[in-house]
């Protein structure tokens, strides 16, 4: 079904011209409106998966999707004027089988632990391996912390226990659907409420 953004228009042809009356071999560039991302959500509000706006669009007026949060942007659909959305949710619910364990990414990690140094409370800028990689450490969730570049430069490759340093909590891989999306993919602001994050966090 045809999509065309609020207020855009095609180029007429060249009058006159044999060349002109005939399309060129250059597909349509779809609206920005409609390449958007909108995060996708199942009948329980469970996040899925983020889709295209366009795909959500799609969905909203095939009736297996409404939404939840839109923009200020428009386009047209055959005779019908659609909000594009930010947020949409199923209608049905779909079981979706999710991955045991969560990718583990810089960008997760920074998330998990709220962009904040573990060690010093400061702005994180890095990652650390608790136990250094050095001695063994291992780069998985339960020795992986965001941390700042003071505190990693101090702490080099020694343990917390010559550091005298200690965690606030033990450092372990998170759950839920939610960071199913992230540590992949820069999320959008409008986002947070549904996949639980606070607004300060930026993933």
């Amino acid at each position: 079904m045809p999509l065309t953004a609020l207020g855009s228009s095609s180029a007429p042809g060249t009058t006159g011209s044999r060349r002109g009356s005939h399309p060129g071999p250059h597909a349509p560039v779809p609206a920005p409106a409609t390449t958007a991302a909108t995060l996708l959500l199942n009948a329980t509000y469970e996040p899925l998966c983020v889709v295209s706006s366009r795909r959500a669009i799609v969905l909203v007026l095939a009736a297996k999707a409404e939404a939840v949060d839109v923009t200020d942007d428009e386009v047209h659909a055959e005779r019908v004027t659609v909000a594009v959305p930010i947020v949409v949710r199923l209608t049905r619910f779909v079981r979706v089988p999710y991955p045991v364990t969560v990718p583990l990414s810089r960008r997760a990690v920074f998330t998990r632990d709220g962009s904040t140094c573990v060690y010093c409370g400061g702005s994180a800028t890095s990652i650390d391996h608790v136990v250094p990689r050095s001695r063994g450490g291992t780069h998985t969730w339960d020795n992986v912390v965001a941390a700042c570049r003071r505190c990693n430069h101090t702490k080099a490759d020694r343990s917390l226990a010559e550091m005298g340093w200690s965690l606030p909590h033990p450092p372990g891989a998170p759950s839920g659907a939610a960071w199913r999306l992230l540590g992949h993919r820069t999320v959008d602001p409008r986002w947070h409420e549904w996949l639980g994050m606070p607004d300060s966090v930026s993933a």
